[in-house]
């Protein structure tokens, strides 16, 4: 009845946001992957994957769409909670969909489904100067939160497309004074996505809690991928930063732990995945 204390002594007790900052203190890599579906989570599981992140980006992956802009937040609750049912040691953490916290209360209100029918345990939201008071609202809710910075999916429309962000110093100093505010307002981890590794490197050291990275260098608390990526079932052209582990493997756990094995021993990324 009482998972997490029957569990808390196992060889393999579920990771916790504690269990994160220990590994940032102590120096140790944040293996992270998106999942959709209970049999691809099974899988995670079962390679010791850290945190496990139900993106909105099944709009693309799953979906077929353009953009991640049309999946709904019964779309994530959906598949959030089919993750829920595979998982035991990871962290689950769920995206917040487009316009699903334009104010404080909506906000609360779709993170309180996210975790009461999903199962989440973290809620993620894209981020900026522009959510410091929402992160700092569901942070005083008791809600854990990831606020995610650099290259917004959900902003797409409005940024020109998916193009590397921060490269000018100002955007640099811009995104580094949102991560400490963001840091400030309760948020218990920050996700960059497509931004210079240097910048990921100067907003890791910045903040006290675990910075996981797409795209934005090798000195990130943690890495993240998507799961189609990762087993080269996405089809088309691929984000630089993407690696292929099903090569050479097995079969599609051997793949995984190749991955979560590459992040933990500073493999992946390599100079070839960074911007």
């Amino acid at each position: 009845m009482y998972t997490q204390l029957q569990f808390r002594d196992s060889d393999r007790p579920p990771v916790t946001l504690g269990t994160l900052s220990r590994m940032k203190a102590q120096g140790e890599k944040i293996a992270c992957l998106t999942c959709y579906d209970a049999s691809f989570a099974v899988l995670t599981d079962a390679a010791d994957v850290d945190v496990v992140l139900v993106g909105d980006s099944l709009g693309m992956v799953i979906q077929g769409r353009d953009t991640t802009v049309p999946v709904t937040m019964d779309h994530m609750v959906y598949h959030c909670a089919a993750v829920a049912r595979g998982v035991h040691r990871p962290l689950l953490m769920a995206d917040l969909p487009f316009m699903s916290y334009p104010t404080r209360e909506r906000a609360l209100e779709n993170a309180v489904r996210l975790m009461q029918d999903g199962g989440a345990q973290m809620i993620k939201l894209e981020s900026g100067g522009g959510q410091v008071e929402i992160v700092e609202f569901l942070a005083n809710h008791d809600i854990a939160v990831c606020a995610h910075l650099g290259l917004k999916p959900q902003s797409v429309h409005k940024t020109g497309g998916f193009r590397v962000q921060g490269r000018q110093e100002e955007a640099a100093q811009r995104m580094v004074g949102d991560a400490k505010r963001l840091e400030s307002a309760g948020a218990d981890v920050v996700l960059l996505e497509c931004i210079p590794a240097a910048l990921g490197r100067t907003i890791t050291e910045a903040l006290a809690v675990p910075v996981i990275g797409i795209g934005a260098g090798p000195d990130t608390d943690g890495q993240i991928l998507v799961l189609y990526d990762i087993l080269d079932i996405t089809t088309g052209r691929k984000p630089r930063f993407v690696r292929n582990f099903i090569a050479g493997a097995g079969d599609n756990l051997e793949a995984i732990k190749r991955y979560v094995a590459a992040v933990r021993e500073r493999d992946y990324p390599a100079p070839e995945h960074c911007f």
